[in-house]
């Protein structure tokens, strides 16, 4: 594979998931449909949310796996619009509503929709 990447199939996740991926800085994720490429060893790696990283808020680690299925379950429900409305609501920051949810959903299991629900 490409960078010495691995794949794997991740059942709870939905998603064919590859390890290793070359990433600037200490350690990230990407998720494209049901793709998921990250630089660590381990997708059930502990991360800081969003918010803690930014200094809103001191939270407790949460699983990047979690943060990634939300991902994976945004994209499953909008397809081809998650990219355009993942960047119109910011990018890669915290404001992004769709990272919001997904750091919402690692803490919960619960809450990965980006809007509240009626």
């Amino acid at each position: 594979m490409p960078w010495g990447a691995r794949p794997q199939w991740r059942r709870g996740e939905w998603a064919l998931a590859f390890r290793r991926m070359p990433h600037r800085g200490s350690g990230g994720a990407l998720t494209l449909g049901n793709v998921i490429l990250y630089s660590c060893d381990e997708l059930d790696t502990p991360c800081f949310t969003y918010a803690h990283r930014a200094g809103h808020r001191s939270e407790p680690r949460i699983s990047l796996a979690d943060h990634e299925r939300a991902h994976v379950y945004q994209y499953m429900v909008l397809g081809p619009l998650f990219l355009p409305l993942y960047a119109l609501c910011g990018g890669i920051s915290v404001r992004n509503r769709f990272e919001r949810a997904a750091d919402r959903y690692a803490q919960h299991r619960a809450g990965w929709w980006p809007w509240p629900m009626a």
